[in-house]
């Protein structure tokens, strides 16, 4: 994913007990190939928009890579799109656990224990992450200075909106525990990593899909409403030289204004972010022996939250 999708991604980590049950995925949408740079990137946008990580995949790498990361998915090796989640590691135990019998009484059990009633404790947590996220960012990690600047205003965002959010709300959890759980179970993806290899990434990503867009929905109700944050991306040519451009990209992440710069470059035609590249490279020679283990873009408890940032 890009940081579009890794701003949106992250922003489930900071409610981690908040997601709904799943509908059908939709059907990947036909879209006419985006000419311009700025073009490539509201694609992208708008796949996130539609929750449809199927389209997204596809229009985040070229056809060749794309068919490259599909194999190395296959063969156990990564998990890319997902890998931008965060604990992406641990996502196929975070999914067993919740279709596990029994789940929505033993989540509620623990959260009325460690969370309920803890607003202080939680505000605490959530400057704490954040201060530990942004120092992470600007010494650690396989960044782009581009993709620096942008994450450290993503976390800043996404502490102060945690810090403000009923996270303690036993009322609430009540309501999303069981919600994630059966959006858990109707992913059909419990099983360990071997179920994702089984299905491929394309039938995993259409079970991923609605799962998405759930967590949307409960992390509305506590305030942070991300399809709001990006349908108010705009993304501005700044300069262009041949097969390489450079576009500012601004919108609003849980009422703060953030911008950030992204290298775009064209092969074959289509545009992509430079950064997506990249990580997407690492993900598709990944060896074997390293399977699952894909380079975290934040630290596993700090990654930032994917609104509409730059992908």
């Amino acid at each position: 994913m890009t940081s579009i999708a890794r701003a949106t991604a992250a922003l489930t980590l900071l409610a981690a007990l908040m997601a709904a049950g799943c509908q059908r995925a939709p059907a990947p949408v036909v879209e006419p190939t985006p000419t311009e740079p700025t073009q490539a990137v509201e694609q992208l946008i708008r796949d996130l928009r539609r929750n449809d990580l199927v389209s997204y995949s596809r229009h985040a790498v070229p056809p060749e890579l794309h068919a490259r990361l599909d194999l190395a998915w296959k063969e156990g090796r990564t998990r890319w799109p997902l890998t931008d989640l965060p604990l992406d590691d641990r996502l196929p135990a975070f999914i067993d656990a919740l279709s596990a019998p029994g789940a929505e009484k033993q989540l509620l059990t623990v959260y009325q224990r460690q969370f309920s009633g803890a607003n202080a404790e939680l505000r605490s947590a959530a400057a704490t992450l954040g201060l530990f996220a942004t120092q992470y960012l600007r010494r650690e990690g396989d960044y782009s200075d581009e993709e620096r600047a942008h994450y450290v205003q993503l976390v800043g965002a996404i502490s102060r909106w945690a810090q403000k959010a009923p996270l303690g709300d036993v009322q609430l959890a009540r309501q999303a525990i069981p919600s994630l759980v059966a959006g858990a179970r109707h992913t059909g993806l419990a099983g360990g990593p071997e179920r994702f290899r089984q299905l491929g990434m394309q039938r995993s990503l259409e079970h991923m899909g609605p799962f998405f867009e759930r967590m949307k929905r409960v992390l509305l109700a506590y305030g942070l409403d991300i399809d709001a944050d990006l349908a108010t991306a705009r993304a501005t040519l700044l300069e262009r030289d041949g097969d390489r451009a450079r576009i500012r990209l601004d919108y609003t992440l849980a009422g703060q204004a953030i911008q950030a710069e992204l290298t775009v470059e064209r092969r074959d035609g289509h545009w992509y972010l430079t950064d997506a590249l990249r990580h997407a490279e690492v993900e598709a020679a990944r060896p074997a022996a390293a399977s699952g283990k894909a380079p975290k873009v934040l630290p596993p408890a700090a990654k930032a939250p994917l609104a509409p940032a730059a992908p």
